[in-house]
């Protein structure tokens, strides 16, 4: 009995870690209720564009970032808009992360991959 419930508990566990990729292949925007998606630019872009591949969102104060496919090791940098540092990580993809930001105001996001091409997102939190 105590293997099938393993079994289904890992099962259940990659359902749920998969549910951001499937639900951005379902949908353009994957809109949940309070859930807004952040738009990704090129910044400095040399080599084939990955931007396609980095989904952000911001809900509340909470911001979600999901890589769809391995890119590497990114850069992922939060700043104000005025250029104060609120949060600096690097992560290997296809992992994301989920921060977040007690301030409100505009913020930026933006990601470096290894290979030094650049992309970053826009957004404000109200409340």
């Amino acid at each position: 009995m105590q293997k099938v419930n393993a079994k289904l508990l890992l099962l259940l566990m990659g359902w749920i870690m998969l549910l951001p990729i499937v639900c951005y292949k379902a949908s353009a925007s994957c809109m949940f209720e309070g859930n807004h998606p952040i738009q990704i630019h090129e910044n400095d872009v040399q080599h084939i564009p990955k931007g396609s591949t980095i989904q952000a969102s911001i809900d509340g104060h909470t911001l979600t970032v999901v890589f769809t496919e391995n890119i590497g090791l990114v850069e992922i940098d939060i700043t104000t808009a005025e250029g104060l540092s609120v949060y600096y990580t690097m992560r290997n993809t296809p992992n994301g992360i989920i921060y977040n930001i007690p301030d409100t105001g505009d913020f930026v996001v933006t990601f470096t991959l290894e290979n030094g091409d650049e992309y970053y997102g826009e957004f404000t939190i109200t409340d």
